[in-house]
């Protein structure tokens, strides 16, 4: 069962992250992404792309620039985050044969980051626009279109979301924080599974 929860490991370093990656990987958490504003990340990307290979996704988050998209395609990374919706980091992105999720808020940013060929849509922050707003959102987006809502949405109101329609999330602090071992964010992956699944039903 691949769980539509993204990882976000920002701030990681290298020499933790296979550790990291196999704790979430046991707790059930198989899509995993490295910030590039985090230390050395294209190193932490090819780590993990090389120790997890078939067991998790793995890619870059916080991608502003066209030019980083063909770094993460260079180490094995197969998905590309952003906060914002870029045309050019979506269309490159998808030129690489890599899966594209840009954030965005407006139903106008959502439908410009669709027409770029974006597969999924990252609602960031989304405690800003909340469930309501993505329920409206929804609405008049086609009914196939992936939404993760990233920033806000947690074990707490995992359910709240599921009900309007939200497809997954994508959760970083409450799983890991520098500084947090390999045992402590299993434990955090954990429950947060553990939380999904009973939202899920």
């Amino acid at each position: 069962m691949t769980r539509k929860i993204i990882a976000i490991l920002r701030g990681v370093t290298p020499s933790e992250v296979v550790q990291i990656g196999e704790a979430l990987v046991a707790a059930g958490i198989t899509i995993i992404e490295v910030p590039v504003n985090s230390p050395n990340p294209f190193y932490s990307i090819a780590a993990l792309a090389q120790s997890l290979k078939d067991r998790a996704q793995i890619g870059a988050g916080t991608v502003l620039r066209v030019e980083d998209v063909a770094r993460v395609k260079a180490v094995g990374g197969a998905l590309v985050v952003s906060p914002d919706a870029n045309p050019a980091v979506i269309a490159a992105t998808k030129a690489a044969g890599m899966k594209s999720f840009p954030g965005v808020m407006s139903p106008t940013e959502c439908f410009a980051a669709l027409r770029a060929g974006a597969d999924g849509l990252k609602f960031f922050p989304a405690s800003l626009i909340g469930p309501s707003g993505l329920k409206a959102v929804r609405a008049v987006l086609p009914k196939a279109t992936e939404t993760y809502a990233v920033g806000g949405a947690g074990p707490e109101n995992f359910a709240d979301w599921l009900a309007v329609g939200v497809t997954g999330f994508g959760i970083g602090t409450a799983l890991y924080q520098p500084g947090f071992r390999a045992g402590e964010v299993q434990a955090r992956a954990e429950k947060i599974v553990t939380a999904y699944d009973k939202a899920l039903g």
